[in-house]
């Protein structure tokens, strides 16, 4: 058995935790291992599954420059403690090169830096992740990503032009989505919402998700359907400013906080309409899963064409002046027909059975190469 041991910030149901979930639930534990090097503290909601299926979860000093030393000692005590860890797989962005440079200087000679995004976020950090981002291909010998947008992002046209990179699509168990009418009408009326048009979103709650594009988008659509209802699944370190902007903006009784729940392919089914206004992606998750339940999607035209798998993605942007144009689309689809779309997904290689024996075969032939 050979152990993967995948860096993360930590893990909780985000997407691309939940992506490395559905892959771990689905490849055979007999000739592969996942662990998870968590570099937030706090516990994560997978936790207890991770640990239940053979996994390990190691926590170390954190992504944090003034830390620097103290990470790479940690490294140094784990890789030597764990000498089947054979692959390093970095989650984390620019950040990533923490964990890779470890890994390289401590002898781990297979490490895949897997891109998951198509910008970088604005923060404190930046400086330092624009310095990183540049040193990514001296530490990694691998370039992942979740699409070809992503990917170059990270590693350049070069990348691509040589085709040394790979995709690794973020794959779902596709049977737990499909749209079903009589479980769509049976947790409609659990949750009072019988008469209602929902529009849902899931994704963390950070500024990179646009929540407050989606809450004022919200108040305009209220006012040409009172009957409406917005479903905000997930949590994040915006969810009480978000929540005091829904009361600021007098639309919060309109407004389902769910927080972060383990029943989302549920949540699908009760939805009418999919939203999702990030200001960048890389390939969302959710998007597949949204398609998946048959939902129509409205997508930030900043958002990868690659997620369109079912051509039930609209892209609207970002402007200012935008609202009104969100507001007409959504509205549009209040009578919309969802069918089953199992065929389409799994066609498009979105078949968390299909791609895990993939990924098996992968990481099983770099070691024997």
């Amino acid at each position: 058995m050979i152990r993967i041991l995948h860096s993360v910030s930590n893990m909780d149901r985000a997407g691309i935790e939940t992506m490395l979930m559905n892959y771990y639930r689905n490849i055979d534990k007999r000739k592969i291992q996942f662990d998870f090097l968590c570099n937030k503290k706090k516990p994560g909601a997978y936790d207890d599954e991770i640990r239940s299926l053979g996994g390990n979860i190691y926590h170390s000093p954190g992504l944090n420059p003034l830390k620097f030393f103290k990470y790479e000692h940690f490294m140094q005590q784990l890789f030597n403690n764990n000498p089947d860890i054979k692959i390093m797989h970095s989650h984390n962005g620019e950040l990533a090169y923490q964990s890779l440079r470890a890994a390289y200087k401590y002898g781990i000679k297979t490490r895949i830096c897997h891109a998951h995004n198509t910008k970088m976020e604005l923060n404190l950090k930046k400086p330092l992740k624009m310095v990183y981002k540049t040193q990514l291909k001296k530490v990694a010998n691998y370039y992942w990503g979740c699409g070809v947008d992503a990917i170059r992002f990270y590693f350049g046209n070069n990348i691509i032009k040589q085709k040394d990179f790979f995709v690794l699509n973020n794959a779902i168990d596709v049977d737990r989505f499909i749209f079903n009418e009589n479980k769509r009408n049976e947790l409609r009326e659990k949750y009072n919402l019988k008469d209602k048009y929902v529009i849902g979103n899931v994704g963390r709650f950070s500024k990179q998700k646009n929540h407050i594009f989606l809450l004022h988008l919200f108040k305009e659509i209220l006012r040409d359907k009172p009957k409406s209802i917005l479903m905000l699944i997930g949590d994040g370190e915006l969810i009480e400013k978000m929540k005091q902007k829904a009361i600021q903006l007098k639309i919060n009784e309109s407004v389902m906080f769910m927080g972060n729940i383990n029943n989302v392919n549920e949540m699908y089914q009760v939805m009418d309409v999919f939203i999702l206004p990030s200001i960048f992606e890389g390939l969302p998750v959710v998007g597949i899963e949204a398609q998946a339940s048959g939902l129509k999607c409205i997508m930030s035209d900043v958002i990868t064409k690659e997620v369109n798998i079912t051509n039930n993605v609209e892209y609207l942007n970002l402007r200012k002046d935008s609202i009104e144009i969100w507001k007409r689309t959504i509205l549009n689809y209040e009578n919309y027909k969802r069918r089953n779309m199992k065929q389409e997904i799994e066609n498009a290689g979105y078949s968390i059975k299909v791609e895990a024996k993939k990924l098996e075969k992968r990481y099983m032939n770099i070691i024997i190469n």
